[in-house]
């Protein structure tokens, strides 16, 4: 969350003239409200089964394309093995704590997961807990691409390379 997959996503999809498709986008026109609302209304578990059943939809697609997935789409169900035993390539869009917390202040508000937390510390702490969390799904990516004090046109370029 706050990584910056869904701009790099439709940057890098222009780039390569792929489709790009942005899972939380997808889930939402499917469901046919927010994510927000999803965990607000049905909860995030059933937000996590959404979400699986249709990365496991993408991932079987004959056809290439970006697909921005959710922060936590890896960590469920069996996402990440599904992921790394398909024929598609992985990209961890790796940030730190300090540029995930001033990018994902500014837009909390819109955000289920952390709309609740008031102050920089709360947020730098989540952010901590589910990184840790998360790193040993992330780690498991093909590719890892930092993005800390790089431009987007940066980030894209070594996107493309990796993924040639």
């Amino acid at each position: 969350m706050g990584s910056g997959k869904s701009t790099l996503g439709r940057r890098l999809s222009k780039q390569l003239n792929l489709p790009f498709f942005d899972l939380d986008k997808f889930i939402e026109e499917e469901e046919n409200t927010s994510i927000a609302k999803l965990f607000s209304t049905k909860g995030e578990i059933y937000f996590r089964q959404i979400e699986s059943d249709i990365l496991h939809r993408f991932i079987a697609r004959d056809k290439a394309a970006i697909v921005a997935l959710g922060g936590g789409t890896p960590c469920y169900f069996d996402n990440m093995e599904k992921l790394l035993s398909s024929e598609h390539k992985t990209l961890y869009i790796k940030a730190s704590i300090p540029t995930l917390s001033s990018r994902l202040m500014l837009e909390k508000e819109t955000r289920p997961m952390i709309s609740h937390l008031t102050t920089k510390d709360q947020l730098n702490e989540f952010i901590g807990k589910h990184l840790f969390e998360r790193a040993p799904f992330y780690q498991q990516s093909q590719s890892i691409v930092s993005v800390d004090g790089k431009s987007i046109e940066e980030i894209v370029n070594e996107m493309t390379d990796l993924l040639a």
